[in-house]
């Protein structure tokens, strides 16, 4: 039997009209991007680079990922650092999708 990886699942649209997930489950779905805090409604993490080139690449990568998951981040870009935040904002609250895209997100950078 295998485990599934979150990051190997895809995003589902999100109109509306579902409930946001509940504490446990945020909690739970924070085991599977331990580096990401829990920022009010909103998952976030702070990428730091060696310099702003990287930071640029990063921040395209993380476009990518959006674009394929149809699933959107608000960015905060510095000079080499970016602040990468999550939320479903049809239901002003955390689902499924916002876990998944932060995992794909943190595989951006597995070696």
């Amino acid at each position: 039997m295998s485990v599934c990886n979150i990051s190997d699942r895809r995003c589902v649209p999100c109109e509306g009209g579902v409930p946001p997930l509940s504490e446990a489950e945020v909690l739970n779905l924070m085991k599977d991007v331990p580096a990401w805090q829990l920022a009010g409604k909103r998952i976030e993490r702070n990428f730091i680079f060696s310099n702003h080139y990287e930071a640029m690449s990063f921040v395209n990568a993380v476009a990518w990922v959006s674009h394929r998951q149809d699933h959107h981040p608000e960015l905060k870009i510095g000079y080499k650092d970016c602040l990468v935040s999550y939320m479903t904002h049809a239901i002003d609250g955390l689902l499924d999708n916002d876990f998944i895209c932060a995992a794909k997100v943190d595989r951006l950078l597995e070696i």
